[in-house]
């Protein structure tokens, strides 16, 4: 139970030092740009600023908080090393992207999504460096750290649910684009205030934060079932991947909630076959299981 205090005392935490540390960001790149250094950093919504914000308080505050939950090994977080780890990497990689590559190709069948005609190749290598990097990111942080600390004081499910929600709410709360059109030190406070404005749409509620809960589930037990996190950065990376790159090649043609949203992780159909996913993953695992026996 004083693990979970501690790992909410550094969510509150994070979330006042990311408001605080966001308008210094915005400044200092508004700075660069009108002096010609990163002219591109102009174009960057405040939002954008607050996201990274939070990122660098988040890291800034993970030493404490590993001082003091006293952390100090693998164990400690109910991981081990993991000598299968590139097995479980591409695996959990084709058994995210294939189903979803799948369900996309059908959407263009049914005409719901057509072909671009012109595709931004650096938007594609983008997609790919993210497919790289959030992966790592984040299964370490919700997946590693914060389940890991969940399990030491209290039940498994009740740890994955809660990580899953947690997981779920952080990619749900987004404020709308220029939300603050004039920076100010509250700014930051603001864009928290404005996050909420999402829930207020029970469909999007229904069609989005439905699904990222079961993609965070699905996670949990990739790592629970393996004791380590490579076939949930897989699992992970694969989503990312085939969803962000089917959005490039791709644009869509009808809007069809709850059935189908924005993207291709959004919607009643991506549940589905995201638990396509699962039951691949866990159909898997039981055959490696049976051939260590």
């Amino acid at each position: 139970m004083k693990d979970a205090v501690r790992l909410l005392v550094y969510f509150a935490a994070t979330i006042l030092l990311g408001a605080l540390l966001a308008p210094v960001l915005f400044w200092t790149a508004q700075s660069l740009a009108a002096r010609g250094l990163f002219s591109f950093l102009a174009n960057f919504d405040f939002e954008t600023f607050f996201h990274r914000a939070l990122l660098v308080a988040a890291v800034l505050l993970l030493w404490p908080l590993f001082r003091s939950i006293r952390l100090r090994n693998l164990d400690d977080l109910a991981l081990r090393r993991n000598g299968h780890w590139s097995r479980d990497l591409v695996v959990g990689f084709l058994f995210a992207a294939v189903p979803l590559l799948c369900c996309g190709a059908l959407l263009l069948a049914l005409h719901i999504f057509s072909l671009r005609l012109a595709i931004t190749w650096f938007a594609l290598a983008r997609i790919i460096g993210a497919s790289v990097a959030v992966p790592v990111i984040e299964e370490a942080f919700f997946r590693g750290l914060i389940l890991g600390i969940l399990l030491r004081s209290g039940r498994t499910n009740v740890s994955i649910f809660i990580t899953s929600a947690l997981f779920s709410i952080v990619h749900f709360l987004k404020a709308p684009l220029r939300t603050s059109a004039i920076v100010t030190w509250t700014s930051g406070f603001n864009s928290i205030a404005h996050s909420f404005s999402q829930f207020s749409n029970p469909m999007m509620v229904a069609a989005g934060f439905t699904t990222l809960f079961l993609i965070g589930w699905i996670l949990a037990d990739a790592r629970m079932s393996t004791r380590s996190l490579w076939l949930s950065i897989g699992l992970h990376a694969g989503w990312i991947f085939s969803s962000g790159g089917f959005n490039k090649i791709a644009h869509r043609e009808i809007l069809a909630l709850p059935w189908l949203g924005k993207n291709l992780l959004v919607g009643i159909v991506p549940l589905g076959v995201a638990c396509l996913t699962w039951m691949l993953m866990r159909g898997w695992l039981r055959y490696v299981g049976a051939r260590k026996a």
